[in-house]
């Protein structure tokens, strides 16, 4: 009698409960779904109110299969874009927005649809140009500075030696006599041996003697000195780690993936609204080093034609994975994913993927 009572209130009940679950997918399909944009070329671009970009295409890939209705909200900031996503003002965001761990303490996000790097761009400068800048360096000048005296030193102790019993070579009185010594103290240095000169005194020879030694390792280090004076530049563009960057005017986007990165290891950064902005402080020479995502740098480089101008590194600082943006719990999320996985299979998507990169 139970088994029955039960049967007929399973029957009467199921029924019911599939068209509640009917109308549940009815409903979500009649809701017009607010999705957020924000302005980041390549990836979403607005003329004349209508929205075009990577991030568009995916989205429009992906409501083939979901046929939703939605309209686009656009933010002006990337900040403000995803506090509404957060307050859930609006129901997600397809902007190309990096998964960090920040981030994922207040928002969800899907499964990543595009993978890039965070890279680090600067104004192209000339060998030719490098190398006339590092003759004016104050690394440089001062390591000549630093041989000169030493030459001037020696120079001079000899001549008090000699000025007397060694008048002919070195018997000038005051500026002339220091002449005399400082041409020979340089010319003993370099090895040059004209013997136009030469001490004759006890004292005058041994301090040749001892000039002549310390002449050799001084030689070999100041050398050494001018040398990496002269090349610094090279060195310092050689950017393997975050850390590297601490030697330099950075620049970066303020609210950015990038901001977190630098701002987590120090890195003392100027911040810039967007990377038009950024590019043009490199141009400006406002700035040394621009570092933001390289798929954006990039096309805001092409569209400007500053490939002369400005180069990307070819290092990047981490990876980067685009994903759409969710508010913490949100439905949308178990129900676009899975689709949107799909999506990224498909030719259509690899098509896509040739024709903006």
């Amino acid at each position: 009698m139970k088994f029955i009572l039960s049967v007929l209130i399973i029957a009467f009940l199921c029924p019911v409960s599939n068209g509640l679950a009917q109308q549940d997918t009815l409903t979500n399909k009649a809701k017009e779904l607010k999705i957020g944009v924000f302005v980041t070329p390549p990836f979403v671009m607005e003329n004349n109110g209508k929205f075009s970009g990577l991030s568009i295409s995916s989205w429009e890939l992906v409501n083939k299969d979901l046929q939703q209705s939605y309209e686009y909200i656009q933010y002006g900031s990337l900040k403000n874009l995803l506090e509404a996503i957060e307050k859930k003002e609006i129901d997600f965001s397809i902007n190309p927005v990096t998964v960090t761990n920040s981030r994922m303490e207040r928002l969800a996000f899907s499964q990543p649809y595009f993978i890039s790097k965070t890279a680090v761009a600067k104004r192209k400068q000339s060998q030719t140009w490098i190398f006339i800048k590092n003759l004016w360096s104050w690394k440089f000048i001062s390591a000549v500075l630093i041989l000169i005296s030493v030459i001037f030193i020696f120079g001079v102790l000899v001549w008090l030696f000699e000025r007397h019993k060694n008048k002919e070579e070195f018997g000038g009185k005051g500026l002339s006599g220091i002449q005399e010594g400082f041409w020979w103290s340089a010319v003993t240095m370099t090895t040059v041996g004209y013997g136009d000169k030469s001490p004759k005194t006890t004292g005058g020879r041994l301090v040749g003697l001892v000039w002549m030694f310390a002449a050799i390792i001084m030689i070999s280090s100041l050398t050494a000195g001018i040398a990496s004076a002269l090349t610094i530049q090279n060195i310092n563009n050689s950017i393997s780690s975050v850390e590297d960057l601490d030697r330099f005017e950075t620049t970066t986007v303020a609210n950015s993936s990038a901001a977190e990165l630098l701002d987590l290891y120090r890195i003392d950064t100027e911040t810039v609204f967007d990377e038009k902005e950024g590019v043009q402080n490199l141009l400006d020479e406002k700035t040394t080093l621009f570092v933001y995502d390289e798929p954006i740098i990039s096309y805001e480089i092409q569209r400007r034609s500053l490939e002369d101008d400005i180069e990307i590194l070819p290092q990047g600082l981490k990876k980067d994975y685009y994903s759409y943006t969710f508010s913490k719990g949100s439905d949308l999320l178990s129900q676009i994913d899975p689709v949107l996985v799909s999506t990224l299979k498909t030719m259509e998507w690899s098509k896509l993927l040739e024709k903006y990169q």
